[in-house]
């Protein structure tokens, strides 16, 4: 891991705490009181957040404080927004740019995640949790629908036949569920869940960054523009000069072991 950078100013005490690397930032949903809900101040930090990280593409890492995720979005808020909010995709929004980033992001889940902090965890690319998760999407007991991601992104990580049901019933799936049906990737303790963010982060991080964002970019691509997206990615990559030094290193490196002792 590199270098941690200094805090800006009021970063540790806003509605999200935000932890910069040299490779990567963790940033920890941070309303304890209210089990992180997502207000309007969250998604403004979001924005924020993802300006910095689109002009310095980093891994990022999103987790939660007080052994939650996200317990939905600010249903006080919620409960006041109007026709013209819905068509401003206010969380919708934010959570597409997230998942568009160039990096990696890494959604470690503690506890609970639910409604739009479900569909911030759909935003990620790769999802861990603690055997305390419970996930999912009760907005239709609200009267409302999971507008925020989930009635396009669940489908494209569970399959249709498990999202659908999800999304009507409205349940909270538990951690082994969630791992199960593909939800979530690996469960560790409470104690080693960020330690196996930042491994997972670690491992990324030694890859080569152009090709990691070109494999993101190419996988996120629709099938029809297969498979000439990767055509293009990869002749970019094969004129690049980290190229060429990794796998003349890599060459040498074989060498060397094959030479006899």
């Amino acid at each position: 891991m590199g270098a941690a950078h200094p805090l800006p100013e009021g970063d540790a005490d806003g509605p999200l705490c935000v932890e910069r690397f040299d490779d990567r930032v963790v940033a920890t949903l941070n309303r304890p009181e209210k089990k992180n809900a997502i207000d309007q101040a969250t998604i403004d930090a979001l924005h924020v957040l993802c300006a910095e990280l689109e002009a310095i593409p980093r891994i990022l890492i999103l987790t939660g404080a007080g052994g939650v995720f996200a317990s939905g979005a600010d249903i006080a808020e919620l409960r006041e927004r109007r026709a013209d909010d819905a068509r401003r995709g206010i969380n919708a929004n934010a959570f597409v740019r997230v998942h568009e980033l160039p990096m990696p992001v890494i959604a470690a889940l503690d506890g609970y995640a639910l409604g739009g902090g479900a569909e911030l965890a759909y935003a990620a690319d790769i999802r861990i949790a603690t055997p305390r998760l419970r996930i999912g999407n009760p907005e239709t007991g609200l009267g409302i629908i999971a507008a925020a991601g989930a009635s396009w992104r669940l489908k494209e990580i569970v399959g249709e036949a498990r999202a659908i049901e999800l999304l009507l019933t409205g349940r909270a799936i538990d951690a082994d569920e969630a791992r199960e049906i593909g939800l979530v990737s690996e469960l560790h303790p409470v104690d080693e869940l960020l330690p196996a963010a930042h491994a997972i982060a670690d491992r990324m991080a030694r890859n080569d960054p152009a090709a990691t964002i070109a494999t993101k970019r190419v996988f996120r691509a629709p099938r029809a523009d297969h498979p000439a997206v990767d055509l293009e990615a990869q002749a970019a990559l094969f004129e690049s000069p980290e190229k060429f030094r990794r796998m003349t290193e890599f060459l040498e490196r074989r060498a060397t072991e094959r030479k006899p002792k």
